[in-house]
């Protein structure tokens, strides 16, 4: 479980990226100042109030792919927020385009 301060932290990244664009998790915890802890990220956004306002949908794997098993509630919630913002992935589960990568 993170710290509190390293949970804000990670909050404040998410918070930050831009509808219509995405992060990865590791990408996240180097912006938070927490590099090499992606897995960090994962246990940071799965403490989020149901209710939340942070964008926790716009982080995915650094393969391009929502981490979330398919078919599952939570992946449909999260691609279908993310094709809501522009965000299109490929058949095979993949971004469509590497231009949705932030920053």
């Amino acid at each position: 479980m993170p710290e509190p301060d390293n949970k804000h932290r990670i909050w404040q990244v998410v918070h930050a990226i831009p509808a219509g664009r995405v992060s990865s998790y590791g990408r996240v915890a180097k912006l938070a100042g927490l590099a090499g802890a992606a897995r960090l990220t994962g246990h940071a956004l799965r403490g989020l109030p149901r209710d939340t306002q942070i964008p926790w949908h716009r982080v995915i794997n650094s393969q391009g792919k929502l981490s979330l098993p398919p078919g599952g509630e939570a992946y449909e919630e999260q691609r279908q927020r993310l094709q809501a913002e522009g965000v299109f992935f490929t058949a095979a589960g993949r971004l469509r385009s590497q231009d949705y990568w932030w920053p």
